[in-house]
């Protein structure tokens, strides 16, 4: 299925199918456009969310109330429950002044569920269960980790410890990874990327959403181990700190650097780039040409419009969806009977 390019951004899965089973990795925005895309059409989600989020709320919970951190958490949460539902509005309520200043009530609501239950893992189904999600919510680990990244700059490797000081730093950005080594998943984690019948990578901050869930070991391992086919999404648009100048070669150069060449089974990025207008003049999309083609040479790709008619530089998740049933249609490799 090599550099197969999808034109009819209009497919509609078949709502009579039985259900498919999804298993999608990352954080706590780019993850949520692909529950988004998938939740019309199916109940059997589970989001493996990364737990290495230091900053803003979700840091001072987590410093403060030893919880993991809620935020990522919580945004995925809300993208599997009815968006339009007063409860989904009130989980996703920011504070804007007085003390709780910058927190959102869900990750209040989750932190006091933490507290409640003994556990994130049961503050999440208990969530769940309150906002009748259509899927679950995983942690990618219950350890407490944090992501180290080492930026290559003329004066060689800066050693950056917290994944919200990852992006702020000089140079570029070298290789991230866990602290304390030897990270265990979240068993249910596991046995939902073992069950998928596809599993979806992204979109997502490459360095500091995506990798932190790839880099436990335990959870690359499943992915090799599952015949589902695993489907890495690549951003529309590049990341300040992070991605800057950034074609789609790039990323999966820094994924296989991280993790092999093995894991990632297909590729699907976007091919179409609409001006972005005056107030996006700091906005790069993530370019995608002929280079890219050849320096990912025998390795599937799937290219076709995924922007959003509004915000461009973002994906629309029902072109996203079109796209990623029809990677399943082309699939070269099995992906199970579609049983429950």
């Amino acid at each position: 299925m090599t550099n197969l390019v999808v034109h009819d951004s209009e497919y509609v899965p078949d709502v009579n199918s039985p259900a498919l089973r999804v298993a999608a990795l990352g954080g706590g925005h780019g993850l949520p456009v692909v529950l988004r895309a998938f939740k019309p059409y199916t109940t059997e989600m589970s989001a493996i969310v990364s737990v290495a989020d230091d900053g803003g709320s979700s840091g001072l919970l987590r410093d403060e109330m030893g919880v993991l951190p809620p935020g990522d958490l919580r945004n995925n949460i809300a993208a599997l429950a009815d968006d339009e539902a007063l409860m989904t509005q009130l989980f996703q309520y920011r504070f804007g002044t007085g003390s709780l200043e910058g927190h959102s009530l869900g990750n209040l609501l989750l932190t006091a569920l933490v507290n409640i239950t003994g556990s994130m893992d049961r503050a999440l189904a208990a969530a769940g269960h309150v906002l009748a999600i259509r899927g679950q919510v995983l942690p990618a680990t219950l350890q407490n980790v944090r992501l180290i990244g080492e930026r290559r700059t003329e004066a060689g490797l800066t050693r950056i410890v917290g994944e919200s000081n990852i992006p702020k730093g000089n140079g570029t950005i070298d290789r991230v990874y866990l602290e304390p080594d030897g990270v265990r998943a979240f068993p249910p984690a596991i046995q939902a990327i073992l069950n998928a019948q596809l599993i979806v990578v992204g979109p997502g901050s490459l360095y500091t959403s995506l990798l932190p869930v790839l880099l436990i070991p335990e959870i690359a391992q499943a992915i090799r181990a599952t015949s589902a086919p695993c489907v890495y999404v690549c951003n529309v648009a590049t990341q300040r700190g992070e991605t800057d100048d950034f074609t789609v070669a790039d990323h999966l150069a820094a994924l296989d650097s991280h993790l092999g060449a093995d894991l990632i089974d297909i590729i699907l990025c976007n091919d179409t780039f609409p001006p972005l207008g005056e107030h996006r003049v700091h906005t790069q999309y993530v370019t995608f040409d002929e280079t890219d083609r050849q320096r990912l040479a025998g390795r599937p790709i799937v290219a076709c419009d995924l922007t959003d008619a509004l915000t461009p530089w973002r994906h629309d998740p029902r072109k996203l969806s079109a796209a990623l049933r029809q990677v399943i249609d082309h699939a070269p490799m099995p992906i199970g009977d579609h049983a429950h």
